[in-house]
């Protein structure tokens, strides 16, 4: 089957700009409170839910992977990228990065305890978020939850240099209402939301969904 094009311009971006990005992209310590916050509290309930490992899926160079098994979270890290993978194996020799797509992940069935989406779903084209969140539910633990976030709006860009190099990627930023209707449409069920504005460390707005996959009647 032939790659849809846009993963292969988001693979061929961030293996462009993998290292200028770990230069230029704050780590968890610089991340705004609210975020953190966020982050920890998730961390929390996959620890007292316990059914299984964690999916930073689109970890990039693996900082918040590392920061989630910091907080005793059993976590490993999936990218697009070779290149971000190579860069947080050699970072975090201890973690486990896999390469590999959002649309069609290499797990098995009611696997994974949390999944984390972190800023890595805004490259996706609207229609094929629905696909994506399939895959979510899929592969989640019935109980398992999931950590989104991303920024917000109803803006399409398609930016032709990124921290400094060239890039083929596009953005959409979408409404958070809209958002959490997807992830309601693919059966995961929102039960917090934080929303946030510009100002001070958020560049622009932004949101964190957090949901979970229902236990099996």
């Amino acid at each position: 089957m032939t790659e849809p094009s846009f993963l292969t311009a988001v693979r061929k971006s961030y293996d462009t700009v993998a290292a200028d990005y770990v230069e230029r992209v704050p780590p968890p310590a610089e991340m705004d409170p609210l975020s953190r916050a966020m982050l920890a509290g998730f961390a929390e309930m996959v620890r007292t839910a316990g059914p299984g490992e964690v999916a930073d899926l689109g970890c990039g160079p693996g900082r918040i992977t590392a920061h989630l098994a910091g907080l005793g979270v059993p976590a490993f890290g999936v990218d697009l990228s070779p290149r971000m993978v190579e860069l947080a194996r050699n970072a975090y020799p201890d973690l486990r990065f896999t390469e590999g797509s959002m649309t069609a992940l290499d797990t098995g069935d009611d696997e994974l305890g949390g999944i984390l989406a972190w800023y890595s779903t805004h490259h996706t084209p609207p229609r094929w978020l629905p696909e994506v969140f399939a895959e979510f539910h899929r592969t989640l633990a019935p109980g398992g939850f999931l950590l989104w976030g991303d920024y917000v709006g109803d803006e399409h860009l398609r930016p032709t240099r990124r921290y400094g190099r060239p890039v083929s990627y596009e953005s959409y930023f979408l409404p958070v209402d809209h958002m959490v209707g997807l992830l309601d449409e693919a059966g995961l069920v929102v039960t917090a939301r934080l929303e946030q504005e510009p100002g001070g460390r958020v560049s622009r707005p932004h949101a964190c969904l957090l949901a979970h996959k229902p236990d099996r009647p």
